[in-house]
């Protein structure tokens, strides 16, 4: 490979001329804040970096966001709060059966468009990527901004010690993830539910069911032999030279779109890393192509846009009571009502599902909440990293997954061939994305005075996490003969952040064994709050939409 003073990274300036820029100017450029800036004389004319644009600029790129929202009505039959996997399973499902349900969704519905920008750069965001935050912190440890107060599509809720990513659009967070779209293997499984929950049933019917709703694939051998995903085999080379077996996994991507980005018939999206802020094309096969717009046409479901659930309560008489604010795009408040529903499905997240049931146990709204209400919750055992002085190519890297490896030498965990943040060319980064079946959880409470969820999370994380992804980080740096850590922008293993939070309202404590809320009768959770702070070392969408699946139809079928 050579001594490491003397690897070169290329960057390409204004006029397209090639930059050599060595490790010790690389460490100056990202001192000086320079690196991120090099990716904008590549954008388009009209595009944003990471500046404030102004709403006047966001209403030229995307004029559909500033379309006024359906209202609810004032009595629905069911309401379903957010439209991310859960919620949209349940949505359909009930739609289908004849309820009459309103969707009740805090962020905006994006549309999609072959060759318009819709959603900006995961590297060079505007307010179109953040919701109600004027900075960001990438995957590489790169800030992002400041941009515009605007209600972008990924929320980083900060609390003592993490950050946790949250979609914030119609069709939730579909249109922030990677993709990535598996079950767990049953023996980890086992170990995150502990009895909870039947593998063998969902394996058998539930998974199989959402799987041929969300249609996801592995990676088509093109498209992985294609320059944009030469990071992809590179990663899967160093895992083979320290003795892992790479697997393909299926993602939730549409890889004729993919096609399309690389032979010039639709802007570049997926190819050029781009899925944290969105896919504009399409190539991201999100809730808002599959559940959200069959749901819709059964003329029994209607999304309502641009309202944000603040609080619910139950009502004499077995309703129950949603208070919610309509939201401008630019997240000024400009109506607040009350609506009512004989059902009230939950389905904002792990996080926004907890708040909300935290906050009503606070006020006495729902008096019969249990003490199990908060508990449970994790991060997945979520982690990234980030290794340098890999191989380059001439391009940037591909956002969609090729594959992954599973290692139990230690604490269960698979690590997940992952893609840094596009630039205009490759800086001989390699990203992983690491998940642990890790014991740790935290709890909630609730502060009364600042009417915000709060987190008990340990300073520093999980060590037990770290260090077992660590090992696997380290063995394949060996490996591939790379350095196992990209400073100054990021560590080795990253775990003050997680895009996968899964707890607060667990299946069998805060509800029943099928997400029925214990003591209110007609309220339920379908979402990520359910699960037991792990999905298995799996990323958690494939089983939070099939947890619904299952879960929807015994409340139909039971009729309650």
């Amino acid at each position: 490979m050579g001594p490491v003073g003397a690897r070169q990274w290329q960057l390409i300036d204004s006029n397209s001329e090639v930059q050599h820029v060595d490790r010790r100017q690389l460490l100056r450029l990202a001192g000086a804040g320079l690196v991120g800036l090099a990716a904008q004389p590549l954008l388009k004319a009209g595009t944003a970096g990471a500046i404030p644009i102004g709403t006047p600029a966001i209403r030229g790129l995307v004029p559909e966001l500033f379309a006024d929202p359906p209202r609810p009505p004032d009595h629905s039959e069911v309401i379903v709060v957010g439209s991310g996997f859960g919620a949209s399973a349940a949505a359909l499902r009930l739609a289908q059966a004849g309820s009459r349900v309103t969707v009740l969704e805090r962020g905006l519905r994006w549309p999609r468009d072959p060759w318009r920008e819709i959603f900006p750069a995961d590297m060079t965001a505007d307010g179109r990527g953040l919701w109600h935050q004027q900075s960001f912190t990438n995957i590489t440890g790169l800030p992002v901004g400041p941009v515009d107060y605007f209600n972008g599509v990924l929320d980083t809720t900060t609390f003592d010690n993490l950050s946790v990513w949250r979609g914030a659009a119609v069709g939730g967070g579909s249109i922030v993830y990677t993709g990535v779209t598996i079950a767990p293997d049953k023996r980890f499984f086992d170990l995150s539910f502990g009895g909870r929950l039947s593998y063998d049933d969902m394996a058998a019917t539930w998974y199989p069911k959402a799987r041929s709703m969300l249609r996801p694939s592995a990676m088509p051998d093109d498209v992985y032999a294609s320059p944009n995903f030469a990071h992809s085999r590179t990663w899967d080379d160093h895992a083979r030279k320290a003795g892992y077996d790479p697997q393909r996994v299926d993602g939730n991507w549409n890889w004729n779109v993919v096609r399309d980005e690389m032979s010039g018939r639709s802007r570049p999206s997926a190819t050029v890393g781009r899925s944290t802020f969105g896919n504009s094309n399409g190539a991201k096969n999100d809730l808002t192509q599959n559940y959200i717009p069959q749901a819709e046409g059964t003329g029994n479901a209607v999304v309502c846009h641009s309202h944000q659930v603040s609080s619910i309560g139950a009502e004499s008489g077995g309703r129950y009571r949603v208070e919610i604010k309509r939201l401008s795009p630019e997240g000024a408040v400009l109506e607040t009502r009350t609506v009512t529903c004989d059902r009230l499905v939950l389905g904002a997240g792990s996080i926004g599902t907890t708040e909300l049931l935290m906050r009503a146990r606070s006020d006495g709204s729902l008096p019969n909440l249990n003490e199990f209400v908060g508990a449970g919750w994790g991060t997945n055992g979520d982690a990234a990293m980030t290794r340098s002085l890999g191989p380059m190519s001439s391009g940037p890297q591909g956002a969609p997954c090729a594959s992954r490896v599973v290692d139990e030498s230690g604490l269960p965990l698979s690590v997940e061939n992952w893609y840094v943040p596009g630039v205009p060319t490759d800086l001989g980064f390699l990203g992983t994305l690491g998940m642990t079946i890790d014991p740790l959880r935290g709890s909630f409470g609730f502060d009364s005075a600042t009417n915000k969820l709060t987190l008990d999370w340990p300073k520093g994380g999980s060590r037990d996490t770290v260090e077992a992804l660590r090992a696997v980080q380290s063995k394949m740096a060996q490996a591939g003969r790379t350095l196992p850590s990209a400073e100054p922008f990021t560590r080795d293993v990253d775990d003050t952040f997680t895009a996968h939070p899964l707890g607060g309202a667990v299946l069998g404590d805060v509800t029943d064994s099928y997400g029925r809320v214990e003591g209110h009768p007609g309220l339920y959770v379908m979402d990520g709050a359910l699960i037991p702070g792990s999905t298995g070392a799996a990323n958690p969408s494939l089983t939070i939409t099939a947890l619904a699946e299952r879960n929807v139809a015994k409340v139909i079928a039971d009729g309650s």
